[in-house]
Order: C-alpha cells, then structure tokens, then sequence
C-alpha cells in the first residue's frame, strides 16, 4: 500500500526496514538458480552459510540453511557448483539486509548426475556390494586374461603391449564393445558374462581410456556393477585416468588408475621376477653358507676340547683316584669285620661262662620232677618220688629214699 510522506514527514529508517521485512514476510517460497561463489561450514554448527551469485547480472545473496538439508548433497556440492535452490526471503532488519533461507538444494547438469551416482554408490555399498571381504585375489602369473574394451582402441593397445613386454608368454581372450553410447551397457554385460563362464580365463580386464562423465557413465550402471559382483573370475577395473571413479571401480576386485597400469598390476614382470629370482637364489646360499660356516666353527670347538682330543685323559686322571677308593674301602671293610670278629669271640665267651651247661661240665646236676619243674627245695620232694637228674654227658633216673 502507498504510504504518504513528504519532506516534512519522512518515515525513520527502521519503520522503512520493518515495512520492508513485513512485504518480504508475505512472499512464499521460489525456486532460485545461481552459482556457489562462497561456501562456510563450521565445525559443530547447525547451519551452513553460502552465496549465490548470478554471473549474467553480477549479483549475489545470501543463503543460509540447516546443515541435513546440504549434507543431503555436500558429496557432489562444492564452491563454483551451478545450483537451484528452494528458499524463502527474509530481510534483516537491523541491518537492512536481504537473504534466503533455503529447504532444499539441487545440483545442476552434472552435479545433478554426479548427485544420482552417489546416491546409487550409497545404495549398493549398502549392499555390500563394495565390502573389501568380497574381493578375490588376482593370481600371481594368469595363463589367459579377459579383456574387454572397444575395438582398436588406446586402451586395447596399452594392455596388450605392456602385457607382452612384461611377460612375453601371456595370452588374451579379447572381446571388443562400445565404451560408450547406448550400447554400451549390455555389450560390456554380456561380454564380462561369456568371459566369466570361460574356465581357462584366470582374470577379466574392462579396460577405456579417458572421458568425461558422461562418457564414462556406462561403466556406472547398476547393471554392470551387479553383473561384476556376481563374476566367479577376479575382475580388474581400468577406466579412464586416475581422477575418474566410476562404480565399476569400487565393485571390481581391483582398481587400475589407466589401462597401462592395469596391465602392470595383472602380469608380472618377467625381469624383475629373474631378478628376484637371482637375489632369492644369492640370498638361499648366503644363508646355507652362513650355516654350514657356523657348524664348521661350532664342530671345530668341540674337538678343540680336551675331552675330545683326548678321550682317555679324563679316565687316567680318575684311575688313581679310583684305586686309593677302592684300597680305602678294602681297608675299612677289614678293620669292620675284624672288630666284628673280636667282639663276636667275647659275647661266645660271655655265653659260654653264664651257660647252665659249664656249670654241669664242673660235677653240678639238675633233679627235674616228672613235669619238668626242677628241684630247688628239699621240701619240694617226697619219699620215694621218682626223679629225673641231668648232668653233663646225660640224664638219668634217682629215686627219693629220706
């Protein structure tokens, strides 16, 4: 609405900066186009800061939005990026300032491809499609390699030639498609699939020389990828250069930077392999020479030892000792057995005195009643008791007459 103002009744400058902020309130959302010429996210905060410049009026604004809403496309999103933006207007009023605040970001032209291919990347990685337990191991010398690449291309030549300089023996198993194009996509399928059932194929190769997205977008397909994660044979990504990152490179079980490399990274090189070969060999004999050299030593000090030498010294040089022993033994087994002797003779002799038998050698006898008890009181007998008398040489019969 038209307001009235004259020289003599100007409106301050903040009621012309609210009056603005309440006209910009009642726009709705738009669709704006521009080109990212600043770019600030801050660790930790919640909002991103951009700006947007419009190269044919050499105009620019502010952006601001929550950070989910550019973290949704910060992998193909960068600063110099053309984007559309879905924002609401807001004026600042203390500082007069007019910004957009944006819900929704679009990438344009390729970053809007590149936004496609990251979000199927996403989904077949969570797949496990591109899981590093999944990759097979290349064999070290393969007898026959797949290769799949476009007829009488640069790629096809790099691989075959550097191939055969490096290992002059290796055979190929060539199938030529378009690399790019319309086609592309099946023939490369159906050719990764015939290697595949192929037994004597030991690798497959999908080699193309360099290009821009949309030319490699072929070896981006879903199709592909999901035919190289079924393949039984390892297979070797080698498209365009090092900066290019189709998906074919993730799924594969090896990534080659260029056909060259890929070619380096599958066949070994026969003169390095000599080489390796020969320093193995040098390094073997240095080992069992060293071993022999040390057993040599270790033999050589053990027959050095007087033992060795000599065996009979240590025997010699123990004989004396062992006769003195056995004189020593000899000696105290006499004097013990003598003094045995000794004090055998006086223990008999002991006996002999206090036997019952000497005191009979002097004229003694023993009178025995008729149960053996012996006599030792006249009063113990009776008259006419019939007694058994024992003397020295013999016993005989007495008879009780008073």
């Amino acid at each position: 609405m038209a307001l009235n103002t004259s020289a003599d009744a100007p409106l301050p400058v903040g009621e012309v900066s609210r009056l603005i902020g309440g006209w910009i309130d009642r726009l709705g959302a738009v669709w704006v186009e521009g080109q990212i010429t600043q770019l600030s996210r801050r660790p930790g905060a919640g909002v991103v800061f951009l700006t947007l410049r419009d190269p044919s009026y050499d105009i620019s604004v502010s952006v601001t939005c929550f950070r989910p809403v550019f973290e949704a496309v910060a992998d193909v999103v960068s600063e110099g990026a053309r984007v559309v933006v879905l924002a609401k207007p807001e004026w600042y009023a203390p500082r007069g300032q007019l910004s957009l605040r944006a819900t929704e970001i679009k990438p344009v032209g390729v970053g809007e491809l590149l936004a496609r291919l990251e979000q199927l990347k996403k989904s077949l990685a969570s797949e496990g499609l591109f899981a590093p337990e999944r990759k097979k191991a290349l064999p070290f010398l393969p007898q026959l390699i797949g290769l799949v690449c476009g007829r009488a291309s640069a790629a096809e030549r790099d691989v075959l030639e550097n191939a055969r300089h490096r290992w002059p023996a290796v055979r190929f198993e060539v199938r030529n498609v378009p690399v790019q194009g319309v086609h592309a996509v099946p023939q490369v399928v159906q050719a990764v699939k015939e290697l595949d059932a192929l037994d004597a194929v030991d690798v497959i190769v999908v080699a193309r020389g360099g290009g821009s997205v949309e030319d490699l977008l072929p070896f981006s397909d879903e199709q592909l990828v999901r035919a190289v994660a079924a393949c039984r044979t390892p297979v070797v990504s080698a498209i365009g250069h090092e900066p290019d990152h189709p998906l074919l490179d993730f799924v594969a079980d090896l990534r080659a930077s260029t056909p060259t490399d890929a070619a380096k990274k599958v066949v070994p090189d026969v003169g390095e392999e000599y080489e390796r070969v020969r320093l193995l060999r040098d390094r073997a004999r240095r080992s069992v020479r060293s071993f022999i050299e040390r057993e040599e030593r270790g033999l050589a000090h053990a027959l050095a030892r007087p033992s060795i030498e000599d065996p009979h010294r240590m025997v010699d040089e123990r004989a004396d000792q062992v006769a003195a022993l056995l004189d020593r033994g000899r000696r105290t087994l006499g004097h013990l057995l003598d003094r045995a002797d000794s004090e055998l003779t006086h223990t008999h002799a002991r006996v002999v005195a206090l036997s019952p038998a000497a005191t009979l050698q002097r004229g003694y006898a023993v009178l025995q009643k008729a149960d053996g008890h012996v006599v030792r009181d006249a009063d113990e007998v009776a008259e006419g008791e019939a007694l058994r008398a024992r003397v020295a040489e013999g016993e005989f019969t007495v008879r009780v007459d008073a």
